[in-house]
This record gives C-alpha cells, sequence and structure tokens, in this order.
C-alpha cells in the first residue's frame, strides 16, 4: 500500500481515529513513573480533590493521542517528524474506563520554503472521550514527504 505523499492530502480532510480504552492500571503505572502526583495514584486523596477520584496524567493523554495519530495516520503517510505543536490544553480530565477517540482535521497544508523534497501540513486534534467530550486538544505541524518531479 502506498504512502500518502504531501500532494494526497486535502486542506479540510478529517480522520477519526480509535477508539483507545485507558485502564486503572496503566493510570497508575504512568503516573507511579513520570507524574507521581497524589490525583493520579492515591485514591483517598484523588477522591478528596477537585477531580473526585483518580485520574490519567495530562501527559499520558498526550502520549495516548500520539499512539492514535501515529497508528491511525502517521504510519499511512510519508511522515517526517514535526517541528513541534502548539495551543495545548487539557479540557476535562481522563478517567479510567475512558474510550477516547482523536479527531485530526487539516487546517493549511504549505511546501516547505528550505526543503523541496517535503510539505508542511498544518492540524487540529481534538481527543473525546466515550460522552464526545472534548478532553484535549492541539495543533501540529507535520513534514509529509512530496512527490518527486521526473
Amino acid at each position: 500500500m502506498a504512502l500518502l505523499l504531501w500532494e494526497d492530502i486535502a486542506v479540510g480532510s478529517t480522520f477519526d481515529i480509535g477508539p483507545y480504552v485507558v485502564s486503572r492500571e496503566e493510570i497508575l503505572a504512568f503516573s507511579r513513573q513520570y507524574d507521581p502526583q497524589p490525583f493520579h495514584l492515591d485514591d483517598g486523596r484523588a477522591e478528596e480533590s477537585s477531580y473526585g477520584g483518580v485520574i490519567a496524567s495530562g501527559w499520558q493523554t498526550g502520549a495516548i493521542a500520539q499512539r492514535l495519530l501515529v497508528t491511525g495516520f502517521l504510519n499511512g503517510a510519508a511522515s517526517m517528524g514535526s517541528p513541534g505543536l502548539e495551543a495545548l490544553r487539557w479540557r476535562r480530565p481522563v478517567r479510567p474506563g475512558d474510550e477516547l477517540r482523536l479527531r485530526l482535521r487539516i487546517v493549511s497544508k504549505e511546501p516547505s520554503p528550505k526543503h523541496h523534497d517535503r510539505g508542511i501540513v498544518d492540524a487540529e486534534h481534538e481527543l473525546m472521550n466515550q460522552k464526545n467530550e472534548l478532553v484535549m486538544s492541539f495543533r501540529i505541524r507535520i513534514m509529509i514527504a512530496r512527490r518527486r518531479s521526473p
């Protein structure tokens, strides 16, 4: 199967990716290693917090979004990496058992001014839970290989 090249990606196109079910065990394991705050790890303290229970780290939520992005879009495109993301917002806590889906929307694209072998795709991402509530949003620029001229 041929990879999507920059020319194949249309502005306005959307990709719906998922689902991914978040387990309590993975929340605890991630939090122990990378974000050991009480509301990620301790049931009693999490219940007393403004969250009312254990929630996933925002960084774990971002890692899940990246996993969905890679398996649902980037692995099917001639991706050359990204110069970065912007406007990252954690909108709502992710809880054990949540089923997450990623919606990617292409908002613009332009050829790279420096590298003629690639173009830049600007995409908005929304990570939604099973209730269709927005849990995270961000915008990312993705470098995609271009067709070579004969």
